[in-house]
């Protein structure tokens, strides 16, 4: 069954909710944005929420807070970075509440995932084909997301993810709920020798996964042509997460591909890197947890 299920609510942005973290507890938001909804024009026609690609800086602060509304949370919580491709996992404190929301000046510089217990702080990250990866610990009430191209996978953003949540929060990984978003699939992602060379490396150290076969490419990788392959983002970083202690029953993954889906999704692939940005979410309120 798809964890991430569509909204369309009338006069509001068109929004994809993970509904079976949500129903769980109901202080916590989380989830991924569309395209459709906002007030950009084109080329970043709709909900573009990137600030970096050209599009008018008061419409993007316009949609972000469209965004914030919908959900039901004030525009001042929305804290965010600026993404850089690497695997810096930064601690959000409440100091840090807001940082991003309407500049890049102001976001938390050089990082690509972001954690937090502190309440009330909306964590929000961007991505026209990267893969948003989703972290929540009910015990220790601890969130976070992570930005992984496929520089970020191959540096195990989403393991560093779990170690940071540890050392910060006391998060053991088989608490933790895990989920990956809607981002480009193997479908459409195809890469050259000089991926696949960082690939290789990586699922060199993950046999005991079964993500490589002896004598033979893996199955999340599937040439194409000489030099040449698909792979698959979303499988990649579903084993690094079983890998770094979180059950393979806590993880909820995506069927959506940014890349076949440009109705409904920003592809900077698809679209040859004339679009927007959409936004990953998670955040706990103050409310009381459901029993």
């Amino acid at each position: 069954m798809e964890p991430f299920v569509s909204t369309n609510a009338a006069k509001s942005p068109s929004l994809f909710l993970l509904p079976s973290w949500m129903g769980r507890d109901d202080r916590l938001t989380v989830g991924f944005s569309s395209r459709l909804g906002g007030v950009s024009a084109s080329p970043w026609s709709g909900l573009n929420l990137g600030l970096h690609v050209g599009d008018r800086p008061e419409d993007v602060v316009r949609n972000r807070e469209l965004l914030a509304e919908a959900l039901g949370w004030p525009f001042e919580a929305w804290t965010c970075a600026e993404q850089v491709h690497g695997s810096r996992v930064r601690r959000v404190t409440a100091e840090d509440r807001g940082r991003g929301r309407d500049s890049r000046e102001s976001a938390i510089a050089d990082t690509d995932a972001l954690m937090t217990n502190e309440k009330d702080v909306l964590l929000a990250s961007f991505y026209a084909d990267c893969v948003p990866l989703y972290f929540w610990d009910p015990r220790q009430e601890a969130v976070a997301l992570a930005h992984a191209g496929w520089k970020g996978t191959v540096a195990a953003i989403a393991a560093r993810t779990v170690e940071a949540m540890n050392e910060a929060y006391g998060s053991q990984p088989a608490d933790i709920r895990a989920a990956i978003g809607p981002s480009i699939g193997g479908c459409c992602y195809e890469v050259d020798e000089n991926v696949l060379r960082h690939v290789r490396l990586l699922l060199d150290g993950t046999e005991s996964l079964g993500m490589a076969q002896a004598g033979g490419e893996s199955p999340i990788i599937i040439p194409t042509s000489p030099g040449r392959a698909r792979i698959d983002l979303k499988e990649i970083n579903r084993q690094i997460m079983i890998k770094a202690g979180i059950l393979p029953t806590h993880i909820e993954i995506t069927q959506w591909c940014t890349g076949c889906r440009t109705d409904l999704f920003f592809s900077h692939r698809t679209e040859r890197g004339q679009t927007g940005r959409m936004a990953s979410w998670i955040g706990l309120g103050r409310g009381a947890a459901q029993a």
